[in-house]
């Protein structure tokens, strides 16, 4: 099987320092949970697989380039490095997604289109806010939106960079449930994530990174305390009896 996402040797360096040394790891189909402590690299190995960051060594996405299959991979960015303050609705921000497949950029969205970006806003739950201005919507409500743009694009691999961050249990339970279905549908989510009491229960695999892989595989067998606390510096306090 080619994996959706094949890194090989891949480093990133910000100046002096190092985020991520030597970084060789196949994704799976399923939901990966991409696990470390701050400053562990997890969220720059996504932005370096996309080429949003300066990297060394070699990426593949379904063993090809980017640039090759771009509209298969999707991407859900951090909250915080969103302009909300940028004049667009819900539906706006949902219907980006389908640009790419359109022969012109403007007019509006032809109707397939726009019933695609308004069936995605309606599968997380935030059909009824689709005029609203994206800075008027609760933090949890914006997160739903920009999965529900990933949704739109009809992609078979999800990149998602802590989409629970900061986000109400309900919304939680919602954005949870929209993932194991793409993963019943035999989709890709590989999601940086910092909550380590849901890996178990939510996640088929996971990737334990400290600047360097290390450990990776299915959770039952990479997600245990002694790959935690090689990758944390000692065991969180959650893990500790």
């Amino acid at each position: 099987m080619i994996p959706p996402l094949s890194l090989r040797g891949v480093s990133v360096r910000y100046g002096d320092r190092p985020a991520l040394s030597d970084v060789s790891w196949d994704a799976v189909p399923g939901l990966t949970a991409i696990l470390g402590p701050n400053g562990a690299g997890k969220s720059t190995l996504l932005r370096a697989a996309l080429g949003l960051v300066p990297a060394t060594g070699e990426v593949r996405f379904f063993g090809r380039p980017l640039a090759d299959v771009r509209n298969r991979v999707a991407f859900l960015p951090q909250r915080a490095s969103v302009d909300w303050d940028f004049p667009a609705t819900a539906l706006d921000v949902v219907g980006m997604a389908r640009l790419p497949r359109l022969r012109r950029w403007w007019g509006g969205l032809p109707g397939p289109d726009r019933d695609a970006a308004l069936s995605a806003l309606d599968s997380v739950g935030m059909a009824d806010f689709a005029g609203r201005q994206i800075g008027r919507l609760s933090g949890g409500q914006q997160q739903r939106v920009f999965l529900a743009r990933a949704l739109a694009q009809g992609a078979d691999l999800f990149l998602m960079d802590e989409p629970l961050a900061a986000v109400d249990a309900v919304t939680e339970r919602a954005i949870l449930a929209v993932l194991h279905r793409l993963v019943d549908e035999g989709k890709t989510v590989l999601m940086v994530h910092h909550d380590l009491s849901l890996v178990s229960e939510h996640f088929t695999d996971v990737l334990l990174l400290a600047g360097r892989v290390v450990a990776a595989g299915p959770v039952r067998e990479a997600f245990t305390e002694d790959s935690v606390a090689r990758a944390f510096g000692g065991l969180p306090r959650m893990m500790v009896a």
